[in-house]
């Protein structure tokens, strides 16, 4: 996850603008700062590459503390428009917890200095909750989370302009909390491995300019801001409630049912995003602000491949298919989105083809996730879908 096998594969997928992700890290930030060079307009390119996509300097980081009684597990999103900017908010970060752990940073202060640091040192950076509503580490999550923005951020909530959504949750169900309709809702691809880039994504109409997309999120500039592109929300790994230890899935209302206890071993289940929506939602299901950007769902390319081929998505025959469709197709997001059936039939298998078909109408089946177990996605008869590690529905 280096800047460089970030560019080869944005290419691939077909997009533009990548966030960095963990600018905090010291050594990162070192080989960010050698190896990119600024457009000018906030952003950057890597260097020696004139073909590059562009960058974002971006992190996560995590925050752990007591407020109110209770334990506060929150992850946020950090943009900043400069090396300059980045660098100030790491000389603060630094005196406070150890920045160069792997993973996400950890600190032990509220989420709400956090942002006062972060918005200290420019007007420029965000402040951005990460995957709002998974159970444990995030701003609604069901175990550690609050209640609402402003229990979290004060008065600084005036200052906090968007939400990630996460792969658990899709815009339609953050629709229905109308404490949300001041923010912009982002889909961002969380992708941990360069071949998972473009799981979620962002469409903007506008320039390579930081400020531009900041002022885009900020005033949720219908006009510009188009659309975002979704994992099936029912696939991630927190969707329905549950407990993995002992195989047991519930829907909200089979965890109202069990009064919220697992029936194998009798200790609470872990809720999942679809209950903590409709414990916090104060719309019915399917309400649509007038002013929404829209969404559309979508399944990874190699997973269709995979499927359709009747093999695993890891093994060498569809990484080898998937390479040959991206190299006539262009990139991977123009064979998902854009193209004509009739382009695609050109240079697509039958069978694959209809899988793009399947996905882009919405016509397949998904066993939703939970307590941390992906869901399971099957696009074509029973017995050929592809699988995360998962178990029998209880």
């Amino acid at each position: 996850m280096e800047v460089e096998t970030l560019n080869q594969w944005a290419r691939i997928k077909g997009i533009d603008l990548l966030g960095t992700g963990d600018f905090t890290h010291p050594q990162y930030f070192s080989e960010l700062k050698s190896r990119l060079i600024p457009n000018g307009k906030g952003l950057f390119t890597l260097k020696g590459e004139p073909e590059s996509v562009h960058f974002m300097l971006t992190a996560e980081v995590s925050n752990m503390y007591s407020d109110k009684g209770k334990g506060r597990r929150i992850h946020t999103l950090l943009f900043a428009p400069g090396f300059e900017e980045a660098e100030k908010i790491n000389a603060v970060l630094s005196g406070w917890g150890k920045v160069a752990s792997d993973g996400r940073p950890i600190f032990g202060f509220p989420v709400k200095q956090l942002a006062e640091t972060v918005l200290n040192v420019s007007d420029q950076c965000m402040v951005i909750p990460a995957h709002a509503w998974t159970p444990w580490f995030s701003i609604f999550g069901s175990e550690s989370g609050y209640d609402s923005i402003e229990e979290a951020f004060g008065e600084l909530t005036p200052h906090i302009h968007a939400v990630e959504t996460g792969l658990s949750s899709d815009p339609s169900m953050n629709w229905r909390l109308s404490a949300l309709d001041s923010m912009a809702l982002i889909s961002n691809s969380d992708a941990h491995s360069p071949g998972k880039l473009g799981r979620e994504a962002n469409v903007f109409d506008c320039g390579m300019d930081y400020h531009d997309i900041v002022r885009i999120l900020k005033t949720k500039d219908r006009n510009r801001f188009l659309k975002t592109i979704e994992f099936f929300p029912e696939e991630g790994k927190y969707h329905y409630d549950g407990h993995r230890a002992c195989n047991v899935h519930l829907s909200p209302n089979d965890t109202i049912r069990c009064h919220g206890i697992c029936p194998v071993c009798n200790k609470p289940v872990t809720v999942g995003v679809m209950h903590r929506v409709e414990a916090l939602a104060d719309r019915p299901e399917g309400f649509e602000p007038p002013d929404a950007v829209p969404f559309v769902r979508m399944v990874p390319l190699l997973e269709i491949v995979a499927e359709a081929m009747g093999i695993g998505a890891n093994t060498t025959g569809a990484a080898r298919q998937y390479q040959k469709l991206v190299a006539e197709g262009g990139s991977e997001f123009g064979i998902l989105l854009d193209r004509s059936m009739g382009e695609l039939s050109a240079f697509v298998p039958e069978r694959i083809l209809e899988g793009i078909v399947r996905v882009r109408e919405g016509r397949l089946r998904i066993r939703p996730g939970y307590d941390g177990l992906y869901g399971e996605v099957r696009i074509f008869a029973e017995g050929t879908g592809r699988k995360s590690v998962q178990t029998e529905l209880f």
